[in-house]
């Protein structure tokens, strides 16, 4: 789950992480209100969605008068705010976050993720603020700079000390980064965190270090736990489909293609849409309905599936291990019926109770293509794609 910017700084100004003074907004006159609160000649409005890129795209201003303050709110609230990691479709703007603008000196980049070769939570840091990290990465890989957390141990000094130095840091600001590295990380374990990236992490015109950005993703397995953080889910900034699949407990992502697949357990989702497209085909989405799947999730997968006007056919591969595989032919088969869809079904189903699952749709009346094995299913799928 990813949190907006604002909820972001919320969250490092609780870690004792240094962040510019601003206020949340969602309308012009909240805006202006919240500006007034600052105080000063100008102010930063920045639009809240969940993508980077903001600033390239218009949805970061300056304004230097109250006035300005609104009418740039006005502009920016309603938009679908479309960066280089948002697709043609863009994100809702539905508020802002009016901030006191910063002078900075120089632009470093910070961030914490799961390394899952090492099985530990690493730190990537950079001079190179302010720039995409893939793009620098792959153009200067020098100027990357890495460290792995012992889980036993923490975070530890000569860590934070050793970054400090490869980003240039000297005297006080090392202490600074020291204490930013230190709550980072505590933020990271305490709230269940996948990612945190700060980008630009910069220096003042004082040489003090604050974070001008922030991006925070939460893995979504642990939010049972995270109450506080599970209430800052903003339901507008995700494909609708994909917010109604999290209603159900459905593992969905959109995608491009036209053979939509419905399929149990991820890594098998995977291999799905793997031959797929080596079949020549291309998989409409991901969708996993979980190993303890039942009929009622089956009927919301079919109908989730149909919202997509792309989807020329349907792929149902099922590997029955806690399911049962006749379970999941009844919820097919009552899916087609109250859809009443009249796309082509291609139906594999392996393991558990299979040969009772087969019989039950053989004898339901409906089209349903039966599939042998998972490469007959996909080229099945792709030859009804391409209308054969």
């Amino acid at each position: 789950m990813n949190i907006h910017e604002y909820q972001a700084k919320k969250l490092f100004a609780d870690y004792g992480i240094p962040v510019p003074a601003g206020h949340h907004a969602s309308s012009p006159e909240e805006a202006k209100q919240q500006a007034q609160l600052l105080g000063g000649d100008a102010w930063m409005v920045k639009a809240q969605v969940h993508a980077g890129g903001r600033g390239k795209a218009g949805g970061v201003k300056r304004a230097t008068s109250l006035d300005e303050v609104m009418s740039l709110t006005k502009d920016m609230i309603g938009i679908q705010l479309v960066t280089h990691q948002t697709g043609a479709e863009g994100q809702p703007v539905n508020s802002v976050l009016i901030e006191s603008p910063s002078n900075i000196a120089s632009e470093l980049y910070l961030s914490f993720v799961v390394d899952r070769a090492t099985k530990r939570v690493a730190i990537i840091a950079s001079t190179e603020g302010g720039m995409d990290i893939e793009a620098v990465a792959e153009e200067t890989p020098e100027k990357i700079i890495t460290r792995t957390i012992d889980p036993i141990v923490g975070i530890q000094g000569y860590q934070c000390r050793e970054i400090a130095f490869a980003l240039g840091l000297a005297g006080a600001q090392v202490k600074q980064m020291t204490k930013i590295l230190s709550g980072l990380y505590n933020l990271f374990i305490e709230k269940d965190l996948s990612l945190v990236e700060i980008n630009p992490l910069i220096t003042t015109d004082t040489g003090d270090l604050m974070a001008l950005d922030g991006k925070i993703n939460v893995d979504d397995n642990a939010l049972y736990r995270n109450e506080d953080i599970a209430e800052l889910y903003d339901a507008s900034q995700e494909d609708e489909k994909e917010h109604k699949a999290r209603e159900f407990d459905l593992n969905y992502i959109a995608l491009g293609g036209d053979i939509a697949c419905m399929v149990n357990g991820a890594g098998l989702a995977m291999a799905t849409m793997d031959m797929v497209k080596l079949s020549g085909g291309e998989p409409a989405n991901f969708l996993d309905v979980g190993g303890g799947t039942n009929e009622e999730k089956v009927k919301e997968a079919f109908k989730l599936i149909l919202s997509d006007s792309k989807v020329k056919v349907i792929l149902v591969n099922i590997l029955g291990g806690i399911v049962k595989c006749d379970l999941i032919a009844i919820g097919v088969i009552n899916a087609i019926k109250e859809t009443g869809t009249q796309l082509p079904v291609i139906v594999r189903l392996a393991g558990t109770r299979v040969e009772e699952g087969k019989a039950l749709l053989k004898e339901s009346g409906l089209a349903v293509i039966p599939a042998d094995d998972l490469k007959d299913g996909a080229e099945k799928a792709v030859a009804a794609a391409k209308g054969a």
